[in-house]
C-alpha cells in the first residue's frame, strides 16, 4: 500500500520500503540537487529535516538511509558552507610531534565551545561531535579525530553551531593531519604532552617506576 508523505511542500505516495531519495523520484520530481552517492549514505548532500506523524520535534536526516513513513513531513535543507576559509599546509606542520599542537592555530574557534549540544543534535550519523570538539581542544586530536571517521561533511553540525567552529571541517582537519603526520604512536605522543602541562603526573616511587 503506497505511503503517504509530503516532501518540500509536494505530497506524494511512497512505494512500501522506499526511502525518502527514492520516495521523490518515483513521484516523478525533478533531482538537481541535495544528491550523490545515491543512496551509500556517503556524501552527506541529502541532508533532510524530518518530522514524523505524532512528533512535535522535526530531526536531521539523510534521504538516502531515511524510510518514508506515513505522515512524514520532510523538508531539504540547503548546503551550509564554513563561514571562513581554514587554510593550512599539512606539509608545512612539521614534525609530528609539534602538529597536535597546530588545532588552536587553525581552529581557533573550538575553544569557544558553548557545549550546548546542539551539534550533536543535528548529526544525522549520530557522532559525538561536542565531544570530538572537546578532545580537539584539550590537544587529544587523534582521539577527536577518530570520532569523526563516519562523518560525510553533509555541514549540520556547522549550520547548528553558534560559535561558528565549523566541527565537520575540523573533523576533516584533525583525521588528514593525523593520517599526513602520525609517524610515531599516537599514544605515546599525547602522553608525553600530558607530562609536558602537568597533566600526567610521574611517581618515580611508584611501583615498577624505576626497572
Amino acid at each position: 500500500m503506497p505511503i503517504p508523505i509530503i516532501i518540500d511542500g509536494h505530497a506524494i505516495e511512497a512505494p512500501p520500503g522506499a526511502s525518502l531519495i527514492q520516495a521523490w523520484i518515483s513521484a516523478g520530481l525533478p533531482l538537481t540537487e541535495n544528491v550523490g552517492c545515491m543512496g551509500q549514505g556517503v556524501c552527506g548532500a541529502c541532508r533532510v529535516l524530518v518530522r514524523r506523524e505524532g512528533e512535535r520535534i522535526a530531526t536531521a536526516a539523510l534521504a538516502c538511509e531515511t524510510r518514508a513513513e506515513a505522515g512524514m513531513q520532510v523538508a531539504f535543507i540547503d548546503h551550509f558552507p564554513a563561514r571562513r576559509p581554514h587554510a593550512y599546509d599539512l606539509a608545512a606542520m612539521g614534525d609530528s610531534w609539534t602538529a597536535l599542537g597546530q588545532v588552536d592555530a587553525v581552529f581557533p574557534e573550538a575553544k569557544h565551545c558553548r557545549h550546548c549540544g546542539g551539534c550533536d543534535a543535528a548529526c544525522p550519523k549520530g557522532i559525538e561531535v561536542q565531544k570530538a570538539v572537546t578532545l580537539a581542544v584539550e590537544g587529544r586530536a587523534l582521539a577527536a579525530g577518530a570520532l569523526f571517521d563516519h562523518c560525510v561533511m553533509c555541514n549540520l553540525c556547522v549550520a547548528a553551531c553558534p560559535e561558528h567552529i565549523a566541527p565537520a571541517h575540523l573533523g576533516q582537519f584533525l583525521r588528514r593531519m593525523a593520517n599526513s603526520l602520525t609517524l610515531r604512536p599516537g599514544d605515546l605522543i599525547e602522553r608525553i604532552r600530558q607530562i609536558e602541562d602537568g597533566s600526567q603526573a610521574i611517581d618515580l616511587d611508584s611501583p615498577g617506576a624505576a626497572p
